[in-house]
Parts: structure tokens; C-alpha cells; sequence
């Protein structure tokens, strides 16, 4: 996954959907969905101005303050959220659940054994999966930011995905072969897992069902292809995709592997069918670009890019249509501003950002309406 905006993007590792659909989505079967039973209020956090030319957002409220805080989603419910944190004495991240409707403190989900990255809601919102080092190595690993001189991404070799009560307790491991198997997101639909995992020798995405069975491949090319999110109708897959302009910068990404690292400096974000195929590129600004998620209509896509910094440091939040068309800047932030997620209802937006922090290159969570 204090970090200052050029490292950021450390953790980019995941991202999801909520909102099941009627039973229409295109011969799909439709999993057991969560309805909230009445509007919720939302207490946790506080109020915080508005960001001049975010004509997106209203009424931002900060939720979480101190440590590095990241990659915040939304249970089905729309009731709660489960993000990771990086708090002292912990050194590494950990999981942990904010109820939105009372002003309680975030708790901890995760062991505080080695590190954790990308955790989601199951559909029935009874459980919650991530991925942890913790049975591989106890001890939080030492961080990795270069490698031959080049800044890169760790690839931990000892993720595995776990699945958990709301509350950490009945801990079961989904994923047991050696290397990465982490950034699981959930269908919104079926239920079915998405995930991204080195098991055949290099960075793909998978699916399977929630107790492990049938695991299907769905990517199939040199180069990184992972965090991917279902689209509300559970018929599409947004994700992104290490793309390389020569052999010897696809040769060079395979060697970078094998060290356990991937270079992040060129990604695009692609979409394909919920079973891998028609793959198409919907950004072509060879860039950084991450954390993508479908709009509520899933008529376009919200992603974190750093295609308007000559430095390449300062990632703001944009929106653009599924045919790549109608690009527009959702943020207006000059440091960090990625991971945006909507809320079941579409009315809720939240998403990371260094704004507002109590000290100098802090991420924390922010919530904010949604304005069309």
C-alpha cells in the first residue's frame, strides 16, 4: 500500500461496489443483498471545508486523524466501512471497521501481526476479507522503495487472503499457495471474490467463489494486472494494467518480479467482461492511474492519476466515461486525493486524502455528498 505524496502510492493495492440490482443484470444470479432498513445519519468524523473547484463534492466531513489511513469501503448496508491504517505502536497496516452512524473510534480486525492490505465487506455483510502476512512472518517487513534505483511497489510474497468476522473473530484462511494473493473485491451481484495473485508467475486476476472454489484466471499477459472492482450489474470489470511501450521494458517488469517488486509508473485502467474477456484500454495518458470504480449508473469510472503533475507527484481524483470519453478533474487538491468509492445509495462519496492533516504528508478518510 509519514508517507509524503511521491510514495503515496504505496498503497495502491484494491478498490469495490455495493449496491445490488434488480434481478435484470443481464442473466445474472442474484446473491442475497442488504437493504438498509432506515436513512442513516451519519456521526463519525467531523465537518471540514470545502475544497474551492470541487463542484462534486458538498458537506466533506474528515473521518479518521493520525497515522496513514487508506482505501476505505463501504458495506452493503451502507451503515459501516472497513479501510487499512498504519498507527504506531503498529508499524505496519492494519485492518480496521468505523461505524459511520456513531462517533465510536475505528476497531481493529485484523491479528496486528505482520501486514494487511485491501479489505471488502462479503455480500451479506456478515464477514470480511483481506489479505494478511501474518502466518508467513509475524514481524512487520521492512519497507520497499526502490530497487535498483528505480521506485517500485512491494509484492509481499507471503499474502494471503482471509476471510473474518465483523469483529476479527472465526479467522479463516481462503488462499494457501506460496506468493501474493491479495486485493480481493466482491461482486455486488453474486457474491463471487475478485483478487490479484502471482500464483502462475505473474501479476493476474482471479475470480472464485467466497469459500475458495472455482478459481478461474482472468487475465493473461506479461505485466501487472490487478485491483480490479465489479461494475453495479456484476457484468463488468474495471481494473488496472502495467502497459509496456517495448520488449525490454516488459523483460525488465518480469526480472522486477522475481525480486518481488513491480515498477508502477506506467498504468492504464482497463475494462473487461466479468469472465476476462473483451478487455479494452479506457486511459491512454501513460501515467500512473489506480484505484478505479464504476459511477453508480456504471456509465463511467472514477479513478486516482497523476497525468496533470510533470513530477508525477500529486494524484487528484478524475471521472471519465466507459468509452474513455468526457474526461473531468473530480479534485482539487495539490498533494494526494485517490481510492473514491460511492456508497450503496450513490449519494455518499469517500475517498483518501492528505488534506487537512495534523501532520505533513498524513492520508486520512474523507466522506463526502455526491453532487451530479
Amino acid at each position: 500500500m509519514s508517507r509524503l505524496a511521491a510514495v503515496l502510492v504505496l498503497f495502491l493495492l484494491c478498490l469495490p461496489s455495493c449496491n445490488p440490482p434488480p434481478p435484470s443484470s443481464q442473466g445474472i444470479p442474484q446473491g442475497e443483498s442488504v437493504v438498509p432498513k432506515k436513512a442513516l445519519v451519519i456521526h463519525a468524523g467531523k465537518p471540514v471545508p470545502d475544497m474551492p473547484g470541487e463542484r462534486f463534492f458538498k458537506n466533506v466531513r474528515k473521518l479518521t486523524s493520525g497515522g496513514e489511513n487508506a482505501e476505505a469501503y463501504w458495506s452493503n448496508d451502507g451503515t459501516k466501512l472497513v479501510f487499512q491504517r498504519r498507527l504506531r505502536p503498529t508499524e505496519c497496516d492494519q485492518i480496521y471497521l468505523l461505524d459511520l452512524g456513531t462517533q465510536e473510534p475505528a476497531r481493529l480486525v485484523s491479528t496486528g501481526k505482520g501486514v494487511t492490505t485491501c479489505s471488502y465487506f462479503t455480500l451479506d455483510d456478515k464477514h470480511i476479507i483481506y489479505a494478511s502476512t501474518h502466518l508467513f512472518d509475524a514481524k512487520c517487513p521492512p519497507p520497499v522503495a526502490r530497487h535498483k534505483g528505480r521506485y517500485v511497489w512491494a509484492v509481499r510474497e507471503g499474502f494471503d487472503l482471509f476471510l473474518c468476522d465483523l469483529d476479527g473473530s472465526n479467522l479463516k484462511r481462503l488462499t494457501d499457495t506460496p506468493g501474493y494473493d491479495a486485493e480481493a473485491t466482491v461482486c455486488p451481484v453474486t457474491g463471487r471474490v475478485l483478487f490479484t495473485s502471482v500464483r502462475d508467475g505473474d501479476l493476474e486476476l482471479y475470480s472464485m467463489e467466497q469459500n475458495g472454489s472455482d478459481l478461474k484466471r482472468l487475465t493473461n499477459r506479461i505485466g501487472y494486472d490487478g485491483g480490479g472492482f465489479f461494475s453495479h450489474d456484476g457484468s463488468k470489470i474495471v481494473y488496472r494494467s502495467a502497459l509496456f511501450g517495448s520488449k525490454e521494458e516488459a523483460a525488465e517488469s518480469v526480472e522486477f518480479l522475481k525480486n518481488h517488486v513491480v515498477v508502477p509508473s506506467r498504468l492504464e485502467i482497463m475494462v473487461m467482461d466479468r469472465d476476462g474477456k473483451n478487455p479494452r484500454q479506457i486511459t491512454k495518458n501513460g501515467k500512473a492511474n489506480f484505484a478505479p470504480y464504476f459511477t453508480p449508473d456504471d456509465k463511467a469510472i472514477l479513478f486516482s492519476s497523476n497525468q496533470d503533475d510533470s513530477k508525477g507527484r500529486n494524484f487528484e481524483i478524475y471521472k471519465v466515461g466507459v468509452d474513455g470519453e468526457g474526461l473531468v478533474k473530480v479534485t482539487e487538491n495539490p498533494s494526494f486525493d485517490g481510492f473514491p468509492m460511492f456508497s450503496p445509495n450513490g449519494k455518499y462519496i469517500v475517498f483518501a486524502s492528505n488534506r487537512f492533516g495534523d501532520a505533513e504528508g498524513e492520508t486520512n478518510i474523507f466522506l463526502a455528498e455526491w453532487v451530479q
